[in-house]
């Protein structure tokens, strides 16, 4: 069935955080049926301030048990080192043959800065800055093995072309990269960045560098009134005119069934809490509202952090998603293979091969 409203399809990504678990198969239940609903992702989050398992190791576990649905764990780009950062995301595109992201983050209280012991807390908008310059060179490092530079000839002895491997020579404002990578460019040339641009402090490397954009927002207007600033700046960067993809974050708490959302909830929209825009109702309700938002023109599709992660994705899947598979508005099945095709976005070029780049 063709897309209602005469736009491609809508997006739509989850959640699987889950307090206190380490239990491994817990999270692939829940990708598992994430997958069979076709969203697009699911992201994992992640942070030095509270105690958990490692987001990015727990989706390289999911990878093998999954096959389509994309994978996001936060990564902070504060404490860690850039150069680990980006092999580790890559390393995970490799495992799960193309569909990793990367959820950019950073870590900005005292309490994380005393972990390491490095250096002191600094503002928000240096870490952001920072968080952009490891986004840059993380794609560099990506790029700095060209798609054929493994040649494997094994009555030579030749594995590399060592004329495809280049140096990216990057200093930053804190670090400095000389490189190579030590992993092969990954499968989908740069696996997908995610950045969530509520605050205002992320918005410039979400334009920049951000292939999904996550926004907070309890209405239409709001939501669309970031997107419009996203793609504006992004414009200003050369970027193209759908990039970054919009997606609108909300937290739903699907316990009432079927039964009407509440007032300031469902169609009438979210209302904010401590925890950010909650939707509280049924799964007709939510599908509704997605339909709404969508139709407005004002997000590309909707990121939902499930409030009882199992209870909540099920309704999420065989109500909502259904529903919005009925009316064309959601895919029923993957095209595609890779993260970047499932949002509709293109693999690209390598900068060093494009340009001849020296190594």
């Amino acid at each position: 069935m063709s897309p209602s409203y005469g736009r491609g399809l809508l997006h739509l990504a989850a959640a699987i955080d889950q307090s206190a678990v380490f239990d491994a198969g817990s999270h692939v239940e829940l990708a598992r049926l994430a997958e069979r609903g076709g969203l697009d992702f699911i992201t994992l989050d992640d942070t030095f301030g509270r105690p958990g398992p490692d987001a990015l190791s727990v989706l390289a576990r999911v990878a093998p048990a999954t096959s389509r649905i994309g994978l996001v764990p936060t990564v902070t780009t504060t404490h860690t080192e850039p150069f680990h950062v980006q092999a580790a995301v890559a390393t995970l595109d490799w495992v799960s043959r193309g569909r990793a992201g990367w959820r950019i983050d950073v870590s900005a209280t005292e309490g994380e800065a005393r972990l390491f012991g490095r250096r002191r807390a600094v503002a928000a908008d240096e870490l952001w800055r920072e968080a952009g310059q490891v986004a840059d060179v993380a794609a560099r490092l990506w790029d700095s093995w060209e798609d054929d530079a493994e040649i494997r000839d094994v009555p030579t002895g030749r594995f590399l072309d060592r004329d495809k491997l280049h140096h990216v020579d990057f200093a930053g404002d804190s670090f400095s990269v000389k490189g190579p990578s030590i992993v092969p460019r990954p499968p989908q040339g740069h696996p997908v960045r995610v950045v969530d641009a509520t605050e205002g402090h992320a918005r410039p490397v979400a334009a920049r560098y951000a292939d999904v954009a996550l926004v907070q927002a309890v209405s239409p207007a709001q939501a669309g009134a970031v997107r419009d600033e996203l793609r504006r700046r992004a414009a200003e960067f050369g970027r193209g005119p759908d990039v970054p993809r919009v997606l609108a974050g909300l937290l739903v708490d699907l316990g009432d069934g079927e039964h009407a959302a509440e007032p300031g909830h469902g169609g009438g929209g979210p209302r904010q809490t401590a925890q950010g825009p909650l939707y509280r109702g049924g799964p007709v309700d939510l599908a509704e509202l997605i339909a709404a938002w969508y139709k407005d023109g004002v997000v590309d599709g909707f990121h939902l952090t499930p409030a009882e992660p199992r209870r909540d994705l099920e309704r999420l899947v065989n109500g909502t998603v259904a529903l919005l598979q009925h009316r064309g508005l959601f895919r029923t099945f993957y095209p595609g293979s890779t993260l970047r095709e499932h949002l509709g976005l293109a693999r690209p070029a390598n900068r060093y091969a494009v340009t001849g780049g020296t190594s």
